[in-house]
């Protein structure tokens, strides 16, 4: 079946045509606005994003497609009428900060274990349930239309497939991501709803992911919505990624680490580590473990933003020595520090810089500082050295970072080019689904492998670099009061 599937991401939205036979056909890439109305507040507009989504669905639709597939942006919530179809106010993306206080005092008043223990998540305001909380509250019309049972509060799939095919629902590895999900059970949890302050009848329900969500009308006709699935975990089934112990590394706004772990939740995950849930299997459903870096290529389009580089083509020209080897430092914590810090009071810091220090130091720099971060989450997921790591996103195209990355994580890399893996995978699920298949089994016309890039660092070089880094993000902590 050629599916449309579309990757509904943090700058864009893409979509893509899929053959059974793992043809792949563009069908578009549209830029929305990001809107920053304070420090540390992201959003964007959903009608926006809807309208997005469904012309590249229309696309698709007009170029053949007999189904579609969905990824979203995970973390990202919205609150709408369900009566008149329209967003309350700009959706709250996954990167925002305001709601730091009131979860730093659930934290103090020690509701940190119980989240974690019923959610498998630690609490931090890039989860969603403090965001749906902050709405409730601060949100024109949103306690008015909860009182009336109009009030539509989720994260952004729940509204996108609300408006597409008139079901109010979620699937089970977005939910995952909220801090309200149960995740032994799959389902709301009371307990976690009430530390939150989130009514729970307020809520989409969740579906496995295991059947298709409903239909979507196009002009083309009706197609069936077969898959909707959160983006990390559509980019690790896009990677190929099927038994325990394999995982990839997508490096987009932010850098995402994902290893598959096996068929039950996963215990005796190092400290900072997130378990997630992924799709469905005849052995039971897949879990990944999960560790995060909030600021990857967020940083690059941060240095375009404030003139230290004019283009994207200039990290492409990249080379000579690292600046990590002249001392020069910077550490990307402009949204604080996720997995295996946890900590929102880092800031983001270049160190080791003197008169010397050129433009293109400070670029570098920034590269490497996401390197070093990715590196230290792969680390603590426990990669294996000898097996390459497959990787995707904006940043791989630039040799310079790839070389970088294999050098200090020690590891071999397969980039993956221009491939859309996350609309891949997504497709690659809708597909299995409507095929009846076990989705544990590999996909038909997989994404072929590239050539590997190997280490270049000698191991103690790349330690002792590493050693340094640590230094410098140490002195990032505690910054932000």
């Amino acid at each position: 079946m050629k599916v449309a599937s579309i990757d509904q991401g943090t700058t864009s939205t893409k979509g893509l045509l899929v053959g059974d036979a793992g043809e792949e056909e563009t069908v578009g890439a549209v830029r929305h606005r990001q809107i920053l109305p304070r420090s540390g507040w992201v959003e964007h507009d959903a009608t926006e994003l809807l309208e997005n989504v469904r012309a590249l669905i229309n696309e698709g639709a007009a170029s053949g497609a007999k189904g579609v597939a969905l990824a979203n942006q995970g973390e990202t919530v919205v609150a709408w009428d369900r009566d008149s179809g329209a967003p309350l106010a700009n959706a709250i993306v996954w990167q925002d900060q305001r709601t730091e206080a009131e979860v730093a005092a659930l934290a103090e008043a020690g509701k940190g274990e119980t989240v974690r223990a019923l959610s498998g998540v630690p609490l931090d305001p890039y989860f969603s349930a403090s965001k749906l909380r902050w709405m409730l509250d601060h949100v024109e019309g949103a306690a008015e239309l909860a009182r009336r049972g109009r009030l539509g509060l989720g994260t952004s799939d729940s509204f996108f497939i609300e408006r597409l095919t008139g079901r109010y629902v979620t699937d089970v590895t977005t939910a995952s991501r909220t801090s309200l999900m149960n995740l032994d059970r799959y389902a709301w949890d009371p307990a976690l709803c009430d530390v939150f302050g989130v009514p729970m009848e307020l809520l989409p329900e969740i579906v496995a992911g295991d059947e298709p969500v409903g239909m979507v009308t196009t002009p083309s006709g009706p197609l069936p919505l077969l898959a909707s699935v959160v983006d990390q975990v559509a980019a690790l089934y896009g990677h190929g990624c099927r038994s325990p112990g394999e995982g990839k590394v997508t490096v987009g706004t932010g850098a995402f680490a994902l290893m598959l772990t096996g068929f039950e939740r996963p215990v005796g995950l190092g400290d900072g580590i997130v378990p997630t849930a992924a799709w469905p299997t005849a052995k039971g459903r897949a879990y990944a473990a999960d560790g995060g870096v909030y600021t990857a290529a967020a940083a690059v389009e941060w240095l375009m933003r404030i003139g230290l580089l004019a283009s994207l083509d200039e990290i492409g020209a990249l080379s000579g020595p690292s600046a990590a080897s002249r001392d020069l430092f910077f550490v990307p914590a402009l949204a604080g520090l996720a997995c295996p810090h946890w900590d929102r009071s880092a800031a983001g810091l270049f160190i080791g810089m003197d008169t010397a220090t050129s433009r293109e130091d400070l670029v570098k720099a920034v590269l490497e500082g996401v390197a070093f971060r990715i590196a230290e989450v792969v680390e603590t997921l426990g990669f294996a050295r000898d097996a390459a790591i497959s990787v995707d996103g904006g940043l791989t195209r630039s040799a310079y970072f790839m070389r970088f990355l294999s050098g200090i994580s020690g590891r071999p890399l397969i980039g993956r080019g221009e491939a859309e893996v996350t609309a891949l995978g997504a497709a690659h699920l809708a597909q299995a689904i409507a095929g009846g298949r076990d989705l544990s089994e590999p996909a038909a016309g997989s994404i072929l492998p590239l050539a590997a890039i190997r280490p270049e660092f000698e191991g103690r070089a790349a330690a002792a670099l590493r050693g340094r880094f640590a230094e410098a993000l140490s002195r990032s902590k505690g910054w932000r009061r």
